[in-house]
């Protein structure tokens, strides 16, 4: 088995011939990898199988399990993700802006890939396949260091990427897998400095945590998701609830759900029990602040509670004087993600929309929207909570930089 460093180094040298291949040729490869996905899918669900029951004896929460868990269906949409970023503009070479300079200087401002794009994640084996398919359309090679959890799986859905770049004729080292699921693997690719150009952590906040504050690699934060839902007083209240449900039980073990739900105090009487009769029916548990507590009879929603990432059927309920007060809540315990308003009064949606600070922010849509295929991407490779080269999804324009090319007729500097 190659070494991490090993690994980062036989991408380095991929990513050198993918930085220079045509859209024709990659898009090939992906629609190649996608036709394979759905053929080799008893394959792949046979290997899910065995990360799943080696999971389920390990007492994995069932959060977890739900990340990991393969389908036919999941597959299928897996591959489509793939299609769809075929269908996708190729951001390579893509002219950002153009001037010509008095001394007759042409400066062109162009679109070129980062390099190799390194991916530490969890359980989520969907990554896997996603990663990669952005980072080759994209001109980058990859490095992918998936959990212990999802290992069986990641290894065939790997192979598949990389039997797809060869039937092409590109390098199948454009995809590296580390198969090595140790903390050490973690630290060897954050100081793979020289060798890998970004490094992207999904997963829990731990994971999170240690990459950004000890990598020597640059770094995109993504996805911790404490995302809040507030109902306005000018909401209109049967498109509250669906909103709500939506958001936090479509999915609730992904970073996109909502884990708060806001309530303005001028319809906490008539909302809440609504709300929380709807909520429990789908199984949510629900604590409440003091002022819920009043309205409805729940548990009490501790300060942990209320900033918490909950990934599962739970939920906090705070009641609030106002707009103002909900952007307050917000700004002391969300986590940048996507925070929602629902509201017919647009002064009150401008407010929101224009003080809450997040990568996302929606009016009347659920949470659960924020992601990259639905906002038109493709897949994603991960939901950016930072300020810095990339917010909110990132797609293919995102795993590009830019260089300046320089065109002249023997101008010197005087």
């Amino acid at each position: 088995m190659a070494t991490v460093r090993e690994t980062c180094a036989a991408a380095k040298a991929a990513s050198r011939t993918l930085a220079n291949t045509d859209s024709t040729t990659k898009d090939a490869a992906l629609r190649a990898a996608a036709d394979l996905l759905e053929v080799r899918t008893p394959e792949i669900l046979a290997a899910n199988e065995r990360d799943l029951a080696a999971a389920q004896e390990a007492g994995t929460p069932d959060a977890i399990l739900d990340r990991l868990r393969l389908d036919g269906g999941r597959i299928r949409g897996i591959a489509d993700g793939l299609r769809q970023v075929v269908a996708l503009p190729d951001p390579v070479g893509e002219v950002v802006a153009g001037w010509r300079l008095p001394n007759g200087l042409q400066v062109t401002k162009v679109r070129v890939p980062l390099g190799v794009v390194a991916m530490v994640y969890e359980a989520r084996p969907n990554v896997t396949v996603d990663a990669a398919g952005l980072c080759i359309k994209s001109g980058n090679a990859c490095v992918l260091r998936g959990s212990s959890t999802a290992q069986l799986t990641n290894r065939v859905l790997a192979d598949v990427m990389r039997e797809a770049l060869t039937a092409t004729g590109l390098p199948a080292d454009a995809v590296c897998l580390v198969d090595d699921p140790s903390r050490d693997s973690v630290q060897e690719l954050m100081e793979a400095r020289g060798l890998v150009d970004l490094l992207i952590p999904r997963g829990g906040a731990g994971l999170i945590e240690r990459v950004v504050s000890g990598s020597r690699v640059p770094v995109v934060e993504t996805g911790v998701g404490n995302c809040h839902v507030y109902v306005d007083v000018a909401a209109d209240l049967a498109k509250a609830l669906d909103i709500v449900l939506n958001a936090k039980v479509q999915r609730p073990s992904v970073c996109n759900a909502a884990e708060s739900l806001l309530v303005h105090q001028g319809i906490a009487d008539e909302f809440l029990p609504k709300a929380v009769d709807a909520l429990r029916a789908a199984g949510v548990e629900l604590v409440g602040d003091a002022r819920v507590r009043e309205v409805v009879d729940m548990p009490l929603a501790t300060e942990a509670d209320l900033g918490a990432e909950f990934l599962d059927l739970k939920m906090s309920i705070a009641v609030v004087e106002d707009v103002g007060a909900a952007i307050d809540h917000i700004a002391r315990y969300g986590t940048l993600h996507t925070e929602a308003i629902v509201t017919e009064d647009r002064a009150a949606a401008r407010r929101f929309t224009a003080e809450v600070d997040a990568a996302a922010v929606m009016v009347n849509a659920s949470t659960r929207l924020t992601d990259g295929e639905q906002f038109g991407f493709g897949a994603e490779i991960g939901i950016s909570t930072q300020k810095t080269h990339a917010r909110g999804p990132m797609g293919l324009p995102e795993l590009t930089s830019v260089k300046y090319v320089v065109e002249g007729d023997g101008q010197i500097r005087r």
